[in-house]
């Protein structure tokens, strides 16, 4: 009678023990916000219309803000996942991406920020379909 109590005492116990997930563990910012270690890399996420045309690309985000993107692999490979949705060259997709905001450098043209795209999130036909009169070709 003993050896079977045991033996159920240590299945029980056994079958109760839960696998833990492993889950990313918050710390504080310098902000005083709780972040997780990808928050922390210093990279941004924003989502908006990527278009690139001859060695040009930029990616607007909402109505006003506009970045310039640096052209990289990165881009390059964003470039090439939009090209199903695009009927032409100069159409943009919408994109969600996680890069590095860099200001403007003093003198020189362009925005006043770029992006440059570490890691691509998702890329979609845009919802939204621009009516343009277009005369002559």
């Amino acid at each position: 009678m003993k050896k079977v109590l045991i033996v159920l005492l240590t299945l029980v116990a056994f079958t109760s023990c839960k696998n833990e997930a492993k889950t990313e563990t918050p710390t504080i910012g310098a902000d005083g916000i709780e972040k997780t270690n990808k928050q922390n890399d210093g990279l941004t996420l924003l989502s908006g219309e990527f278009s690139y045309y001859k060695d040009a690309a930029v990616l607007q985000v909402g109505n006003s803000s506009i970045y310039g993107v640096v052209l990289n692999e990165k881009m390059h490979e964003l470039h090439n996942m939009g090209k199903p949705y695009r009927k032409e060259a100069t159409d943009g997709v919408i994109v969600q991406i996680r890069g590095k905001i860099i200001p403007k450098a003093e003198g020189e043209e362009g925005w006043p920020n770029n992006i440059d795209i570490k890691e691509i999130i998702s890329v979609k036909e845009p919802t939204v379909k621009n009516e343009v009169i277009k005369i002559g070709k």
